[in-house]
């Protein structure tokens, strides 16, 4: 650890030791992620799971459900 010399603690003593805060960090760039949930196979169930063919079933039977009126 430094030894600070008289010369530096009087001036403390005497101005007051400022501490200044971190920079503040410029705000992130709002980059919407697409997740494979968000993507178009996965949506439709193309890719092959048989989970994600029967939520997309459900998904089209929900969006077409009021069509017939």
């Amino acid at each position: 650890m430094r030894k600070a010399d008289d010369r530096e603690i009087t001036q403390a003593m005497t101005g007051g030791i400022v501490f200044k805060g971190a920079k503040l960090k410029a705000a992130p760039k709002e980059d919407k992620v697409r997740t494979k949930a968000k993507k178009k196979t996965y949506v439709t169930g193309q890719h092959g799971s048989g989970a994600a063919k029967k939520k997309a079933e459900i998904r089209t039977r929900r969006a077409n459900r009021h069509k017939n009126k």
